[in-house]
């Protein structure tokens, strides 16, 4: 059964005549469309889809099993016309459209149909992967895993956060990928920044560096987080960099079919607490990775979803020392039939890079 054929069940249980796809991801989920402009109608048996005239061409290469269209200059003006008959409830992505867009819809779309708030339908398929898309998740993973490879070769001392950051951009890029998000590179007292931007500031010796990176190659993401040494470290760095590894590998030995993904939280969370650096780790100890680097399901204190095999999530507890430095640990995972198979190769021993 195809995408769209399993969505169109999706939107019948909701009691929806068709959906109205207008998120680009989701698009290209559905059709198989790259650009940055289309919509795609879908229904029990309808199949619309439109995009502008600067794609024309590349639609006709890239999608099938749809009808394709041409949209006008005002380019939701296509949805004026091209319904079927009668009184419709065409359900549409509420939480990827904006107030404006949503008046815009009302403006053009007929008044014998109804718009209905249906977002999370496509991302509901897209939580489970299809072994090609694994395949690809896996691809961008070991890139990834190469391009730490030529960084360690080069090295990290003295060198400048944002230079570090170019490096592993760079190398994503020759080997024919661009980075999922923006790299972190993150050194020293910055490294109890969860989130750093990599700075004009030299990398010293004798501390810890947090990189964080993900490769998007063929429309699928992959997302890495490793700690390096620059020398021997200050014990307190040291037994935050044993204390997270152990909740990584614990929370990693938890995934496989079946948990909740709060209760795969709460095991690597239990290691941290109980070490006494709870408040030093405030956020959630996972998400799915797929066409986007953050999607469902999540891996947090609130995370009620089921994991199931075909589920791509990160394993990533950290430590954040105020002052100091911090740790963050990450591998991707597939989750499969007997539990899970990790994608992500570069070691998690703690390695020294001067």
């Amino acid at each position: 059964m195809s995408r769209a054929d399993r969505l169109a069940d999706l939107v019948e249980e909701r009691e929806l005549d068709l959906l109205l796809v207008t998120n680009v991801v989701n698009v290209r989920y559905l059709t198989g469309f790259t650009g940055s402009n289309a919509l795609a109608v879908v229904g029990r048996d309808v199949r619309r889809f439109i995009t502008d005239f600067r794609y024309v061409e590349q639609a006709a290469q890239q999608v099938e099993g749809f009808e394709r269209e041409q949209g006008p200059q005002d380019f939701l003006g296509a949805l004026t016309d091209g319904w079927p008959p009668g009184e419709l409830r065409l359900g549409f992505e509420d939480d990827h459209v904006s107030v404006r867009r949503h008046q815009r819809f009302r403006e053009v779309i007929p008044d014998r149909i109804a718009l209905e708030p249906a977002g999370g339908l496509v991302e509901s398929l897209r939580v489970v992967k299809e072994p090609g898309e694994i395949q690809r998740i896996a691809a961008a993973a070991a890139l990834a895993d190469e391009v730490y490879g030529v960084l360690r070769e080069q090295g990290l001392v003295r060198v400048l956060e944002r230079d570090v950051a170019l490096v592993l951009e760079d190398e994503m890029r020759r080997r024919g990928a661009e980075p999922a998000f923006d790299s972190i590179v993150a050194s020293s007292e910055r490294g109890a920044l969860p989130h750093a931007e990599p700075a004009d500031v030299p990398i010293a010796a004798g501390t810890l560096v947090t990189l964080d990176i993900g490769a998007r190659l063929d429309g699928y993401c992959s997302d890495c987080t490793r700690t390096w040494a620059t020398g021997e470290l200050p014990d307190d760095l040291a037994e935050a960099y044993a204390l997270v590894l152990r909740a990584q590998e614990a929370g990693l030995a938890a995934v496989r079919p079946g948990p909740e993904g709060r209760e795969i939280d709460a095991v690597a969370r239990e290691i941290i607490e109980a070490a006494g650096h709870g408040e030093h780790f405030g956020h959630g100890l996972g998400h799915g990775v797929g066409m986007e680097v953050h999607e469902a399901p999540r891996l947090a204190r609130t995370a009620e979803a089921a994991l199931a095999a075909g589920n791509v999530v990160t394993v990533e507890p950290g430590v954040y020392l105020p002052g100091r430095g911090g740790v963050r640990i990450e591998d991707l995972v597939v989750v499969t039939e007997d539990g899970h198979r990790v994608l992500s190769g570069t070691t998690k021993e703690l390695v020294t890079v001067h």
